[in-house]
C-alpha cells in the first residue's frame, strides 16, 4: 500500500497578484538541489489520522506556525515515488524567512555509524504561479494547475 501524506499549499494576496508559500527540503539529498526540489509543507497521515487535522499538523511542525483558518481541499496527487498526497489550501500570510522546522536524524555520513540532525523545512519561500511551476517538484505541479483554477478561475497562466 503506498504511503500517505497530507499537505497545505497556503497563498496570499499582493498588489503583484498571488503568491504561493514553497518549502525545501532539509537533509543531505536535498543540500544542492534547487530546481524541482520545493514543494508544499506536507507529511505523513498517521493510522487513523484524518487529512486535514494531519495538515494541520505537519505545517506547524514543518514551519512552527499555526493555521489561523479551516483549510478546503485542493487535490489529491500521486508523486513520482508512489506516494499519495491529499493536499489543502489556505490564505494566510507568514514570515517565510522566520520558520522554524523540527528536526529528524539519519546516519549521516553513510555507513558512518554516526548521527545527525536535519531539520526537516530547511528554507520556505512566497512565490509567483511562474515562479513556482519553475521550481516545484515535478510531480506536485498538479497541485499549482488547482490552485491556479481555484484561485484565479482557469488553468493556464
Amino acid at each position: 500500500m503506498a504511503k500517505r501524506s497530507a499537505g497545505i499549499l497556503l497563498y496570499r494576496w499582493r498588489d503583484s497578484g498571488l503568491q504561493l508559500l514553497l518549502v525545501h527540503p532539509g537533509g543531505p539529498f536535498w543540500r544542492n538541489k534547487d530546481v524541482g526540489a520545493w514543494q508544499i509543507p506536507k507529511g505523513e497521515i498517521e493510522p487513523g489520522e484524518d487529512p486535514a487535522a494531519a495538515a494541520i499538523r505537519e505545517v506547524a511542525e514543518e514551519l512552527g506556525v499555526a493555521i489561523t483558518g479551516t483549510p478546503s481541499p485542493l487535490a489529491t496527487i500521486r508523486q513520482a515515488g508512489g506516494k499519495i498526497v491529499d493536499a489543502f489550501l489556505a490564505e494566510q500570510d507568514i514570515n517565510a524567512d522566520a520558520i522554524r522546522s523540527i528536526t529528524f536524524e539519519m546516519e549521516w555520513p553513510p555507513r558512518s555509524d554516526k548521527r545527525a540532525a536535519f531539520p526537516e523545512v530547511d528554507a520556505a519561500r512566497w512565490v509567483t504561479l511562474e515562479e513556482a511551476d519553475a521550481i516545484i517538484l515535478a510531480s506536485q505541479r498538479p497541485l499549482l494547475d488547482a490552485a491556479r483554477e481555484r484561485l484565479l478561475g482557469h488553468v493556464d497562466a
